[in-house]
């Protein structure tokens, strides 16, 4: 049944295939815009296991759910998120978001197997000029990933970059687009988004308040519950905000995605909001 309702409600563009899974909101950096109010020193970190980020791949691909998205916090604060993306990307095809400011010689080494897989590392990278980036993001940010990239993509590794726009001008988004294709990053793998005013950006007074319908539904489950999109799961003081939560239920996931179904039935058909915000 429930799988009948996701093809439905896939078919009408009701909802989006993807499940995101909230890895950690443990994060080594502070992005002045960051949704989940994630930094070093986070007290609830609001880790998922990689076993349970497993099962829930293993009960999306089952319930007809076509790939899946990563993200936190920064995942790879993760010890064990490696081995777990090899085993989320045999299961379905995945998008893990990095800052992607943790990659040593050690930890390429074990990321080197998603080369043979459907998995891509989408490292957020906002401007071409490291001073700006890093005020942005965090210190030394633009250097690290100027290192990690080249070397993803010398290992086979697929990358994808992501620019959450502020007041940049179209000059420095265009020698940022310069910089990704000398890596080797075509456009299309580059992501171009708007600051959603949720968690610390909306602290902080920035960005656009989304409508009810700017964001296309993506079942998004995390160790607090499943929510309508991955932009919903947001924290503010401290606090997480829950007037986007579907489910405090996510195990079995069947249970959470009947609930997300109920919800986005009052979608308007053949909405898409996914060049908006993503």
């Amino acid at each position: 049944m429930t799988r009948t309702a996701l093809a439905r409600a896939l078919e009408e563009g009701r909802c989006g295939e993807r499940v995101w899974l909230y890895a950690t909101y443990h994060c080594n950096l502070a992005c002045v815009y960051c949704l989940t109010e994630s930094h070093p020193g986070i007290a609830r970190r609001r880790a998922v296991p990689g076993n349970q980020l497993v099962g829930l791949a293993q009960e999306a691909r089952e319930l007809g759910f076509g790939s899946l998205g990563v993200t936190g916090g920064e995942v790879f604060m993760l010890p064990d998120m490696p081995e777990t993306l090899v085993e989320l990307g045999s299961i379905l095809p995945t998008v893990a978001l990095t800052n992607g400011t943790l990659f040593t010689d050690r930890m390429l080494g074990r990321l080197e197997p998603l080369a043979h897989l459907d998995v891509a590392l989408q490292v957020s990278l906002d401007s071409p000029d490291a001073v700006r980036n890093d005020a942005l993001r965090g210190p030394e940010n633009f250097a690290k990933v100027a290192d990690a990239i080249p070397a993803l993509v010398e290992r086979g590794i697929k990358v994808r970059i992501a620019t959450t726009v502020d007041d940049q001008s179209e000059e420095e988004l265009a020698r940022l687009c310069d910089l990704h294709r000398s890596w080797g990053i075509s456009d299309d793998d580059h992501v171009v988004r708007g600051i959603v005013r949720r968690g610390r950006a909306a602290t902080e007074g920035m960005g656009v308040e989304p409508g009810p319908t700017d964001i296309l539904p993506e079942l998004t489950i995390t160790a607090d519950g499943a929510f309508l999109h991955p932009f919903a799961p947001t924290v503010r003081n401290g606090v997480t905000d829950l007037d986007l939560l579907v489910s405090r239920q996510v195990s079995p996931l069947e249970a959470a995605a009947r609930r997300f179904l109920g919800v986005v039935a009052g979608q308007p058909v053949g909405t898409d909001a996914s060049a908006t915000f993503t």
